[in-house]
């Protein structure tokens, strides 16, 4: 489809990838554990398999559209060849947490903990996607005036329609949930999770919210989830520090006191046991937004 393979944008400032397109067919770009330090989104269009994804099993076939935020860790496995197209930017290029009021990506797109990392799209969306990349691809390999501003907005559209298509195949799995009863409760669970995860961190705690016994509430979040809801919860808590550790110029200390955690040396061990590397790494690579909100 791109009458090249790879397009890349670098930050003149420093140097840095901002923004990468670039097309493959064969599976040696994601066979292996990827952390990267930039949003990445991965469109297959032949061939399918397992994806690994924080220690997840996800099956994919073709027309599948993965979302990975930066330093999310993920592999994709498959016996035969993959193709498709990646598109990879930096926060600095575009921040989605200065952006949510627009896109309302972050929760849903990316920094989903409740949801499998992709959507499928149809004929009709796949079509509209690929529009949306070749205009991407040939603002790319111009050098026209305020290049970025056209490509940030052909980026807002395509995550917004890919936004749109998560909220409605989520819609349709909710509905189609068999249990109304263990549907209920999983919606309470999650409600409970965003309300207190700066404050409660174990199991037994929304076990004793949602008047469960731990086995049980354990039990029920893996089946839904493919999670366990220690997970869960640690999950949600990385992903406000990171956004924390982005937006702000809070220590590393204080981020840790408003999530919980009174010692910051373990609150940085479980960063980086989940993250693969420390809080101030993140904040170093991913870019200090200074405050710009």
């Amino acid at each position: 489809m791109l009458s090249q393979s790879v397009y890349t944008l670098v930050n003149q400032q420093n140097g840095n990838l901002a923004f990468k397109l670039f097309e493959f067919d064969n599976n040696s770009y994601f066979d292996h554990v990827q952390r990267n330090n930039y949003f990445t989104l991965i469109l297959i269009t032949s061939g399918e398999g397992i994806a690994k994804v924080d220690f997840c099993n996800y099956s994919f076939k073709e027309n599948a559209l993965f979302a990975f935020y930066p330093y999310q860790s993920f592999m994709l496995c498959s016996k035969r060849a993959l193709m498709g197209i990646s598109i990879q930017f930096h926060h600095d290029f575009f921040c989605i947490y200065r952006h949510q009021q627009e896109i309302a990506a972050n929760g849903i797109l990316f920094n989903n903990i409740y949801q499998q990392p992709f959507i499928y799209l149809n004929e009709n969306c796949k079509s509209t996607i690929l529009n949306l990349i070749q205009g991407i691809a040939n603002e790319l390999k111009d050098e026209a005036f305020r290049k970025d501003e056209v490509l940030v907005s052909y980026l807002k559209i395509l995550l917004v329609m890919a936004t749109r298509i998560k909220l409605e195949q989520q819609s349709i799995q909710d509905a189609e949930y068999p249990n109304g009863k263990q549907q209920f409760l999983i919606q309470n669970l999650k409600n409970a999770i965003e309300e207190n995860f700066r404050i409660k961190h174990s199991v037994s705690d929304y076990a004793d919210l949602l008047n469960q016994t731990p086995s049980s509430l354990a039990r029920i979040t893996k089946n839904h989830f493919n999670k366990t809801l220690s997970d869960l919860i640690i999950e949600r808590i990385i992903i406000e520090a990171k956004r924390e550790l982005y937006l702000t110029d809070k220590t590393i200390k204080e981020i840790a006191y408003e999530l919980g955690y009174e010692d910051e040396y373990y609150f940085s061990r479980l960063f980086k046991n989940k993250t693969d590397i420390s809080p101030q790494i993140y904040r170093n690579t991913i870019g200090f937004n200074k405050g710009n909100l």
